[in-house]
């Protein structure tokens, strides 16, 4: 499943259309990935914004690549907030509530993609839209299950080989691990991997193999049993 970034902290619709294009020829399913309206800081800047504010933000945006995606033959299966909207989400109830409900307003049979352990998991289970909890390839976390943040040496995972060893550990345990080896428990559904990381091509083929050769499949989110 590919997550495609709406306009606002980054792409444009010629971009969105050709990923669009390129998703469908590949049989790649796809998602909306709002962000707050920051091309400079790539939407990973942290914003002030209300709950209304968000809501309608994120209306806009997946709405836009609805539109885009129906004129391709497509649809719009998921909705994975981008960046700094995304983590303030995780850990804000309010601004994880205003997500869920742009979500349920938009179509309530769009997939929630949030992270393992989060707010936002919990609001949009709380709105009765079927979430994914996910898990980063490329992220290291904290012993309280957030991201560890990118200013800390290693937060970011480059080599391909240690992100398959962290993800793997990751699903073997069923639970989150932290940098320092805490262990939450939680059943992932999806694997993140950032495509800005100049790293990125080669750690999806590394995990895509490793991961089969461990017994683990991959599909599409749409494929996915129902919890």
């Amino acid at each position: 499943s590919a997550n495609i970034a709406c306009g606002f902290h980054a792409g444009d619709p010629m971009v969105m259309r050709a990923t669009l294009r390129a998703a469908k020829a590949r049989g790649v399913s796809v998602g909306a990935h709002p962000g707050y309206a920051d091309l400079q800081g790539f939407g990973r800047r942290p914003q002030a914004l209300g709950a209304a504010e968000v809501e309608a933000l994120l209306i806009y945006q997946v709405g836009a690549l609805q539109g885009l995606a129906a004129s391709e033959g497509m649809a719009v299966t998921h909705v994975k907030p981008h960046g700094a909207l995304n983590n303030q989400a995780c850990a804000d109830r309010s601004l994880a509530d205003a997500i869920a409900r742009a979500v349920k307003a938009l179509d309530a049979a769009l997939i929630l993609l949030a992270p393992a352990c989060s707010q936002l998991a919990l609001a949009g289970r709380a709105a009765g839209l079927r979430v994914v909890d996910e898990i980063f390839a490329d992220r290291l976390y904290q012993d309280d299950g957030q991201l560890l943040p990118r200013s800390q040496p290693g937060a970011v995972i480059h080599d391909p080989g240690q992100a398959l060893a962290h993800v793997r550990a990751m699903l073997d345990a069923g639970a989150l691990v932290s940098a320092s080896g805490h262990q939450i428990p939680v059943q992932a559904g999806s694997i993140c991997i950032h495509g800005d990381s100049p790293d990125a091509v080669a750690l999806a083929r590394q995990l895509r193999d490793g991961l089969r050769a461990s017994g683990y499949s991959l599909a599409p989110l749409t494929a996915m049993p129902a919890p």
